[in-house]
């Protein structure tokens, strides 16, 4: 037991003190969110458009990249002649609404999620809730969603926790295409959450249906079976990612642009 207690103490302070103190650094790979440099897109190209597995990218009126629909997996990137697309090191990509998750190109910041009104904020904003649904996933957004609960990351300390029954909670937070086995189970689920409620899409599948867009036995995402408050995208999402969205909702994380620090 005692050299239990020294490890420990030798250990420290192991939580995180985002959003207060510095973000966690992130690796020199780490791809943040996507920009198109237009200047640099050649006439008439649509090399980075067919090299996207999801659809993502359009080029029909100036270059646009859907965010809720890229698995940032660099095939457009290499597939670009002049290099025109580049991944950022800014992990912020939450948002409220669908469409503010579709870039144009040259566009340098998005329009991040904003906090609940004022009478969801006073239910939810020191304590929330939540029943986590993998509806067809493949466990990589579940797993990083997990890791917020760790001694690092602490999910907890906001107030934030993720229940075992959807009775017990304030809302739902999805992952997965929502394949058409979930289908019932997630509307039951989201039945059995007493009013009112929230709905969080983690991941480009619970946000578009990720690669299995159009596939027959999946519904392209959350939105269409459940009304969405929050999505949070990526495939999957980094932690701080995720994290950073929870902390907008509630209104923690206020600031609109800028580095993250």
């Amino acid at each position: 037991m005692l050299k239990v207690v020294l490890a420990r103490l030798q250990q420290g302070h192991r939580t995180l003190r985002y959003p207060e103190g510095p973000a966690p650094e992130l690796p020199s790979n780490f791809r943040g969110r996507p920009e198109i440099d237009g200047a640099k897109c050649p006439e008439g190209c649509r090399a980075c458009a067919e090299a996207c597995p999801t659809g993502a990218i359009s080029v029909t009126d100036g270059a646009r990249l859907d965010l809720g629909r890229c698995l940032f997996c660099t095939d457009c990137r290499e597939a670009c002649p002049e290099q025109a697309i580049a991944y950022t090191s800014d992990p912020r990509l939450a948002v409220r609404d669908r469409g503010d998750l579709v870039l144009a190109e040259d566009q340098r910041a998005l329009k991040l999620a904003a906090a609940l009104d004022a009478k969801l904020m006073k239910l939810f904003g020191r304590s929330l809730k939540l029943r986590q649904v993998s509806a067809g996933g493949c466990n990589a957004c579940e797993a990083d969603v997990n890791v917020l609960n760790t001694v690092g990351w602490d999910l907890g300390r906001f107030g934030i926790q993720l229940v075992a029954s959807p009775r017990h909670a304030d809302g739902l937070l999805i992952t997965g295409p929502v394949t058409r086995n979930m289908e019932l189970a997630l509307r039951k689920t989201y039945a059995a959450v007493p009013e009112p409620k929230i709905v969080i899409a983690v991941g480009a599948c619970a946000i578009s249906g990720g690669p299995y867009i159009g596939h027959p036995q999946a519904h392209d995402g959350a939105s269409a079976i459940v009304p969405v408050d929050l999505f949070i995208p990526g495939c999957p999402p980094h932690p701080l990612t995720i994290l950073d969205g929870l902390l907008r909702l509630l209104g923690r994380i206020e600031e609109k642009s800028g580095p993250v620090s």
